[in-house]
């Protein structure tokens, strides 16, 4: 038994199109997102989870392991759990859903994410880092606050904490954490969390980890330190920062492009 890290890649993504394929640092987007995540040696075997042949095929001519599953998946979780119960993969135990638009993703992320499973303590993982209170008016930025133990108790794109007295801003501030977008599980833990129908709460949110929790399934938060608050790659501008921030720390690769 073993651990698999799953790269789920959608290529009907609306707000930026084909963004599996896209070019950062002159390579598609997912195969980026692959070789780092294969550097950091967290797992048995990492494997790309997509339903386009195009995908395949340039995850495939990188080097990549791929798993073609099915278009109808309204997750990165379902599409996990499709790999999860293919015969190819049914060796292993744990598996981490590392989103395929997260080329800058931190090994201290991922890695403690897994160890809130690996350990033991959880059957789901995942990470979060300190904040400044900056993020929390942002909608697009995800928060999550937890037990003394470090258990999630919520998550939200809502201000959390709230504060309420503004003699308290301090320690509200020392409270401020930014979710991480990446997930491991027990194999039970994802049969589970997919055979959930949709919560009231992760339909007004939209945030699917919410389905699990309502349903009372314990989520380990494993906080990070702030170097690893990497953004996923879901606009233009994204990506074109993206880029910026690719050739600043590989000046001597080729120019990012647009396929």
């Amino acid at each position: 038994m073993g651990t698999l890290i799953v790269i789920p890649a959608r290529l009907g993504a609306t707000r930026l199109p084909r963004k599996p394929l896209r070019l950062l640092g002159g390579e598609p987007l997912v195969v980026r997102v692959w070789q780092r995540v294969s550097a950091m040696q967290l797992a048995d075997a990492v494997v790309v989870a997509t339903d386009s042949s195009e995908v395949a095929d340039a995850a495939r001519a990188a080097g990549a392991r791929v798993a073609l599953t099915s278009a109808d998946h309204p997750s990165g979780t379902d599409r996990v759990a499709e790999v999860a119960n293919s015969a190819e993969f049914r060796g292993y135990d744990t598996f981490v859903n590392v989103q395929g638009d997260e080329p800058f993703i931190g090994a201290d992320a991922v890695g403690g994410a897994l160890s809130q499973v690996t350990s033991g303590k959880y059957p789901v993982g995942t990470a979060a880092c300190r904040a400044g209170a900056e993020i929390l008016a942002n909608p697009d930025v995800v928060k999550v606050v937890t037990d003394s133990h470090g258990r999630a108790l919520y998550f939200s794109r809502a201000p959390i904490p709230f504060l309420r007295e503004a003699g308290d801003r301090a320690l509200r501030d020392g409270l401020v954490r930014q979710h991480l977008g990446v997930y491991a599980y027990t194999r039970d833990a994802l049969r589970r969390w997919v055979a959930l129908p949709p919560h009231a709460l992760e339909v007004s949110e939209r945030l699917e980890q919410l389905r699990a929790l309502a349903d009372g399934l314990a989520i380990g938060v494993s906080v990070v330190p702030h170097s690893q608050a990497a953004r996923g790659i879901d606009t233009e501008e994204d990506l074109a920062a993206a880029n910026a921030r690719w050739s600043s720390v590989n000046p001597s690769r080729e120019p990012a492009g647009t396929p």
